[in-house]
């Protein structure tokens, strides 16, 4: 099925022209007047974008941008708007947008805008796939081997591990030795990667790698 182009705006005419518009690349197209009857009616997860007008009754729209990063996160944003201005439009960008339009914008600029945002919209989706198969790995980690994961990403020594978690550092490297099989590891870095993509480390402070 094709991906399905969400245009959020409030002006009645040229919402159905750009439907039409859109329609024509080969997409379909859902139509919204507003923020506020996008969010009363969050699409299913299928691919596609948002076509979004800055300003809007109700929320704005980075207004709307900010809500959709937490309810429609895969979803890539395209501004296309009449009000734009290059302070709007770094904001836009800086928050996320896949790309700033003015109105009216040509045929190809916006199909090529709209392409774009489809690629990132499966880059998003793979992503976040990865991360769930990893959150499965790491759920599979016992209680004892989620402690010893918790403390080698974080550049603990065995010996510090082993007298964090009261054990000895024989036992400490056969838990990592198994944390390292559970998660398809092959080395330290892999480990901290994972912990990285999953959010559960402070990339801010790089762990150093010891054995």
């Amino acid at each position: 099925m094709n991906p399905i182009i969400h245009i959020i705006d409030d002006d009645n005419s040229f919402r159905t022209a750009l439907g039409r518009l859109i329609e024509a690349f080969g997409f379909r197209v859902a139509f919204y007047v507003s923020g506020d009857q996008f969010l009363a009616k969050p699409p299913d997860m299928e691919p596609g974008c948002i076509v979004l007008d800055l300003q809007l009754p109700g929320l704005s729209g980075i207004d709307l941008q900010k809500r959709l990063a937490d309810t429609a996160p895969l979803l890539p944003i395209i501004y296309l708007t009449g009000q734009g201005n290059i302070q709007a439009s770094v904001h836009a960008i800086k928050a996320g947008a896949e790309d700033f339009l003015e109105k009216p914008a040509c045929g190809t600029v916006l199909k090529e805008a709209i392409d774009r945002a489809l690629f990132q919209y499966e880059r998003r989706q793979l992503e976040r796939d990865r991360i769930h198969d990893l959150e499965v790995l790491v759920a599979s980690l016992t209680p004892r081997e989620s402690d010893v994961f918790g403390l080698m990403v974080r550049g603990k020594r065995n010996k510090q591990i082993a007298y964090a978690i009261s054990t000895s550092e024989r036992t400490v490297k056969a838990h990592r030795h198994c944390v390292m099989e559970k998660l398809g590891a092959k080395s330290l870095a892999e480990v901290v990667s994972i912990a990285e993509r999953m959010g559960l480390l402070d990339t801010s402070t790089k762990p150093v790698h010891r054995a």
